[in-house]
């Protein structure tokens, strides 16, 4: 399944042109595409159903943004019940000022907050692996 963010604020990058799925990780013709607007893919979607239809227990989840929608979404799938798995290299976080520092603080890069997101899933959440891991 793929999920796809669409921002209901103006002037998001997660409207328009920025909705077009990578051609390297985009939906076949019979991969179910959902549509969400916060950062859950549980809320306000009809994920939960499709993935009672086919009868899932476990999940493997990648994406953007690790501190943002996989995190949320990473969490919520837990505490549905279901056996997590999180691709680490098949997620990432970029920075902006918002992102990194709440205070005057130091600044934190794209990758000390992508794998401070993954600390804080992995073990209570999910289980967080690498690509290699899955594909063998």
């Amino acid at each position: 399944m793929h999920l796809r963010h669409v921002s209901t604020t103006p002037g998001s990058p997660l409207s328009g042109l920025g909705l077009a799925f990578k051609p390297q990780v985009a939906p076949l013709p019979d991969e179910v595409v959902i549509q969400k607007s916060v950062n859950s893919a549980f809320i306000g979607t009809d994920l939960e159903e499709h993935l009672a239809a086919i009868e899932a227990s476990a999940l493997t989840i990648c994406g953007l943004t690790t501190p943002h929608c996989v995190s949320t979404t990473t969490r919520m799938a837990a505490n549905m019940g279901y056996d997590v798995r999180l691709v680490a290299d098949a997620c990432a976080a970029f920075t902006s000022n918002a992102d990194t520092s709440f205070d005057d603080g130091p600044t934190l890069s794209a990758e000390d907050v992508h794998r401070a997101a993954l600390a804080h899933l992995h073990g209570e959440f999910a289980q967080v692996c690498q690509t290699s891991e899955i594909l063998t």
